[in-house]
């Protein structure tokens, strides 16, 4: 077991129940390790358990550079290599020497412009798999349950308190996002390459609506919408789903690589872990609404329930027409079918094949990670958005959200928005 950790070798910014879980013994990892997608939620958390654990050397590579990230880690063993995913020499230069790859990258949510997804989840996957097999390394790739959500305009999935082996197999014949859809299909090259090589060792692991400190999607659009007074209650508001705490996410991934051996029964499948029977209901699930409905109170806010509820019925309409007004004006509306489905439907899962398999156990239970991750909001985030805020409306996300976007886009589509002249696209560093 690594030597027990003191408080001064933790990253600084750690909320409390990050520091307490952080100063836990845990199992060596790889000396050398590479994150793409490096600068997320996920990915510097990654970064820094990483490092924590007694990684020497972690490559935190991503489209968006260090210094347009807040509360990063300024340790010597955390390399920031600015670079695209999408480019193959980028990507193998920061490959070449690793341990083990954590593949990250990825364009998420409804809200990138079409073209980065195929680019960004398929193509970037395809050129991380090349290198880890061209570099003998071992490879880690985040996927997303929403890869498995059977279900289009007009049939809601419902994921109700399944297995991984319960959900759909993949190909689907059709995905609600084109999210969903890109990520699938770099989960099947992933696949594909250890079924094709068996020198080559990976798994896919998946969380479910992550959430904690430093979240630049999921709390500060549902916090915002909500602090504009414009947020309600879809439907009923007693949809059940199961939430994943960044840290629980990350041990998650940082454990899966001890698995990767040949002849392992874990080569080339798909885990999800979220935060268990950590949760407040019996069932390992959480109502989403009440919980959510702490979040905006813990700000400050009025109570959602004290408004009246979105009839489902009334919301899939206007994001039937929101789609295709969308599809004229070439952009994407907050109403749309897939949120008012997410919103609205149950999701949630047994893992207990990643229990068994892998040996996973929440490090911050729920009941102690949601009451932190609203105490780090309050302190920081709500100040700013007190200052700045000029309202959501339905077109866009939080700024946060759309800056990183705005990155990649500048960045993927480069020779697309360049033709003539040189391609612009960022290098590595």
């Amino acid at each position: 077991m690594a030597a027990k950790k003191t408080a001064k070798e933790l990253p600084p910014h750690l909320s409390p129940a990050q520091r307490e879980a952080s100063l836990k013994d845990y199992a060596p990892v790889p000396a050398n390790c590479v994150v793409t997608g490096g600068t997320g939620i996920v990915g510097m958390r990654l970064c820094e358990m990483l490092v924590e654990r007694g990684a020497k050397r972690v490559v935190c590579f991503d489209v968006v550079p260090k210094k347009d990230i807040k509360f990063t880690w300024d340790h010597p063993a955390i390399e920031c290599v600015t670079g695209d995913i999408t480019d193959a020499a980028a990507v193998d230069k920061a490959i070449q020497g690793a341990d083990c790859v954590w593949h990250l990258a990825a364009a998420v949510g409804p809200f990138h412009p079409k073209p980065i997804y195929e680019k960004v989840n398929l193509g970037g996957t395809r050129n991380v798999v090349a290198s880890c097999k061209k570099h003998k390394v071992k490879l880690v790739y985040s996927s997303s349950p929403s890869t498995r959500f059977e279900g289009s305009w007009f049939k809601t999935p419902n994921v109700d308190g399944v297995t991984e082996a319960q959900m759909p197999e993949l190909p689907l014949k059709s995905w609600m996002q084109e999210y969903a859809k890109t990520k699938a299909l770099g989960e099947l090259v992933v696949r594909a390459a250890v079924e094709e090589d068996p020198n080559f060792l990976a798994v896919s692991v998946a969380p479910h609506q992550v959430y904690g400190p430093r979240d630049n999607l999921f709390l500060p659009n549902m916090l915002e919408a909500a602090g504009t007074g414009k947020l309600r209650v879809f439907g009923p508001g007693t949809n059940r789903i199961c939430m994943t705490h960044v840290d629980n996410y990350s041990h998650a991934l940082i454990i899966a690589v001890d698995k990767l051996y040949k002849g392992s029964k874990v080569l080339g499948k798909f885990y999800i872990a979220t935060d268990g029977s950590t949760h407040p209901e019996p069932d390992a699930y959480c109502i989403f609404w009440k919980e959510l409905d702490i979040a905006v109170t813990g700000m400050g806010f009025p109570s959602l329930w004290g408004k009246a509820h979105l009839p489902f019925a009334l919301l899939y309409t206007l994001a039937l027409v929101c789609e295709f007004a969308g599809w004229l004006m070439g952009t994407t509306f907050k109403l749309n079918v897939f949120n008012v489905f997410v919103l609205t439907m149950h999701r949630w899962f047994d893992i207990s094949a990643i229990e068994n398999d892998l040996g996973f156990k929440p490090i911050i239970p729920y009941s102690v990670g949601w009451p932190d991750t609203i105490a780090w909001f309050k302190v920081h985030w709500l100040p700013k958005f007190l200052e700045t805020s000029k309202g959501a409306g339905l077109v866009g996300i939080s700024a946060q959200s759309q800056a990183k976007i705005n990155t990649q886009a500048d960045s993927t589509l480069a020779d697309e928005r360049n033709p003539a002249g040189s391609s612009g696209k960022k290098k590595s560093n």
